[in-house]
């Protein structure tokens, strides 16, 4: 099996546009697992995390955005000046596996693989992120909600490398929660993440369905009341309109039914944070 290790982007792209069908690699924190059970069998393997650009990050107060290479690793998300730009991306990563997996493991990793239950992806999707992505002759930008099409499913071409993420600076509070069968090294069985900017409320939920779910009729109907209005009570409302739009499957890790029921929780636990800070 050939393993190239590209050092520049032009190099990737190059090696990419001969090899179509290779595995692009950051951590291979997922990739390894399904070898390892002999789910997949890779012919070619492009390993990125030897590109400079996509091991950096930056803040951008002018934009207002905050930008994310593809291998920055979750261990570099979960403290500093990132992790006070984007607290709900720190609550995730801190979720994600062992200090060893969160060491390797990325937000490209999770984007390529496209998993409903990727802790990052339910943040991407309540703070309005964009992916971006780069072939050998063209780039372009793809909000996430176009992003992810299906379980382990995006629009990425074959051509393209996912070069990393811009997501927007919100002015409220965020957060992010999840469950699982323990309490550590767990992948989530539902999950949600809280968002508040220009005092609206955004929501979305991991681990339910083939892909992330945005709330937007929660969010509308939350809205219309109004931050300062919220109480325990409406908080449970809220968690009925989310639970309304959940639309959870059964599987190996859960029901549909303690599903429905855990988002409405973990939806109404974050609004009252938000509110209550």
């Amino acid at each position: 099996m050939p393993i190239f290790i590209p050092s520049s982007l032009t190099e990737a792209t190059q090696l990419l546009s001969k090899n179509p069908d290779a595995h692009l690699l950051t951590g291979g924190t997922d990739m390894m697992v399904e070898v390892n059970f002999n789910h997949r069998h890779p012919d070619t393997v492009i390993a990125l995390r030897n590109i400079p650009e996509f091991q950096r990050w930056n803040i951008d107060t002018a934009s207002g955005l905050v930008h994310i290479g593809s291998s920055v690793p979750y261990a570099t998300m979960e403290h500093g000046d990132l992790a006070k730009a984007l607290p709900a991306l720190a609550e995730a990563a801190r979720t994600v596996g062992s200090p060893q997996i969160r060491a390797a493991g990325s937000i490209g990793g999770n984007l390529g693989t496209c998993s409903p239950a990727g802790d990052s992806l339910p943040v991407l999707a309540a703070l309005d992120a964009v992916v971006h992505l780069q072939s050998e002759s063209s780039r372009r930008s793809v909000s996430f909600a176009e992003f992810m099409v299906g379980p382990k499913r995006n629009s990425r071409l074959p051509n393209e490398i996912i070069t990393g993420v811009s997501i927007p600076i919100t002015n409220g509070w965020q957060g992010y929660a999840k469950v699982g069968v323990r309490n550590a090294m767990v992948i989530s069985v539902a999950s949600v993440c809280l968002a508040i900017h220009d005092n609206k409320v955004r929501v979305a939920l991991g681990s339910l369905g083939p892909t992330i779910i945005r709330c937007t009729e929660s969010e509308n109907w939350i809205n219309s009341i109004g931050l300062a209005n919220i109480d325990h009570s409406l908080a449970k409302e809220f968690a009925d309109h989310v639970r309304a739009e959940s639309r959870p499957i059964d599987d190996h890790r859960s029901t549909a039914e303690y599903r429905r029921h855990a988002v409405g929780v973990l939806a109404a636990r974050l609004l009252l944070r938000g509110v209550q800070k």
